[in-house]
């Protein structure tokens, strides 16, 4: 492995560490598509800053995107507060105006300079090691390593000093406002990183590798876990995973890094969102399967409560009367003796004295409605394990 391969996957890795932070926050304050339109709505800021400048490497260029960003998340909110749109269409009409400003700023003034869409959006970490940071001909290494660096760096003091802010604005913003600061200068401020961060970025990786790098990784540490810091550590290594294993899968199939990175992405969540232990779709679904075992098994147990007469609660006549097919009927008989809640005589079915008293309370919760109830009965009956 050489010493640009190592610049490569340190770039990547410092650029996935550095979006994984904001967009914890952004996942979880349900923005996860304000990335989206503030990679594309700072293009007329890059262009403007050029244009004053006439340099893409001035810090000019990341402050008046920044503002950029700013300015679509403000227009965003504004549009979603008259109460027309929701903010899902407000979106929908900020970031291509605004981005389409910029693609025809480039298209009549900057022909001529290396400033394209293309280059903006998909970005080429390939590429990345050959701009240095040369000072008095002394070489420090990958300009953007340095410029993502320093942005992580910022960020990163930034989360630490305002960590409870965040994270109460976060989830209750009128908690915030009564504890004394401002959820709005709060949000604002996650919006510039976010915006800063996409901008110092996107010479590196492009702006479709920014949100997946910002998004991805956040979203899939959200389906592991409920705890903030567990969240936002998990995200981290996610990303960085992702940015590593990508550059690995791209350099193996000799195709882009910025797509292998986030088919790598998009593999990792697909993989735990299948499986992740409580929020993973095979988890769900078979959560949701125990549930309807568990309410056929208080059907049936609540019709031999309510039925006395032999016809009724013999075993090969009980899918009759209760409407079900015989493998149903044959699999919740076969749970409820299980579980000792039933017992046969002479192909008769009736409630053991565990069953009676289940269901007792079954019909007292019916009639009530007290959370608390079903909570103590499913401790003290549902042992339903099939």
């Amino acid at each position: 492995m050489n010493s640009a391969q190592i610049e490569i996957q340190l770039i990547a890795s410092v650029v996935a560490i550095a979006c994984a932070i904001p967009g914890t926050f952004l996942v979880l304050r349900k923005m996860a598509m304000i990335s989206d339109a503030i990679s594309h709505s700072i293009l007329p800021g890059i262009v403007l800053g050029f244009f004053i400048t006439h340099n893409l490497n001035s810090p000019l260029l990341i402050l008046l995107a920044a503002l950029t960003g700013i300015i679509t998340v403000v227009l965003v909110e504004y549009i979603q507060k008259t109460g027309l749109v929701k903010e899902d269409t407000a979106i929908g009409l900020v970031f291509p105006a605004l981005f389409s400003i910029g693609v025809i700023m480039i298209a009549k003034n900057a022909n001529d300079v290396h400033l394209d869409v293309d280059a903006v959006l998909l970005g080429e970490l390939a590429f990345a090691p050959f701009d240095r940071l040369l000072i008095n001909g002394t070489d420090f290494g990958p300009k953007s390593l340095w410029i993502i660096g320093t942005i992580l760096l910022i960020t990163v003091t930034l989360l630490i000093a305002f960590f409870k802010e965040l994270k109460v604005s976060t989830f209750d913003k009128g908690l915030a406002a009564s504890l004394g600061f401002s959820p709005a200068i709060i949000h604002y401020g996650l919006m510039s990183v976010a915006s800063v961060t996409t901008v110092g970025a996107f010479d590196a990786v492009g702006a479709i590798l920014v949100v997946a790098l910002m998004i991805a990784p956040a979203a899939t540490a959200y389906l592991l876990t409920t705890d903030l810091k567990k969240m936002l550590l998990l995200a981290i290594i996610f990303g960085v995973f992702g940015a590593i294993s990508g550059y690995w899968f791209a350099h193996w199939l000799d195709a882009s890094i910025s797509g292998s990175i986030t088919t790598m992405l998009g593999l990792l969540f697909l993989t735990v969102y299948l499986f992740a232990p409580n929020k993973g779709l095979i988890s769900v679904m078979y959560r949701e399967k125990q549930q309807r075992i568990e309410v056929s098994l208080l059907t049936f147990l609540l019709h031999l409560k309510n039925h006395s007469e032999e016809s009724e609660r013999h075993v090969n006549h009980l899918n009759e009367h209760i409407n079900w097919q015989k493998v149903r009927s044959k699999v919740v008989l076969e749970l409820a003796l299980k579980n000792n809640m039933i017992h046969i005589d002479n192909e008769i079915v009736s409630l053991t004295e565990k069953g009676n008293k289940f269901t007792t309370q079954a019909i007292d919760y019916i009639i009530t409605n007290e959370d608390a109830q079903i909570e103590h009965m499913k401790d003290d009956f549902f042992l339903f394990r099939g």
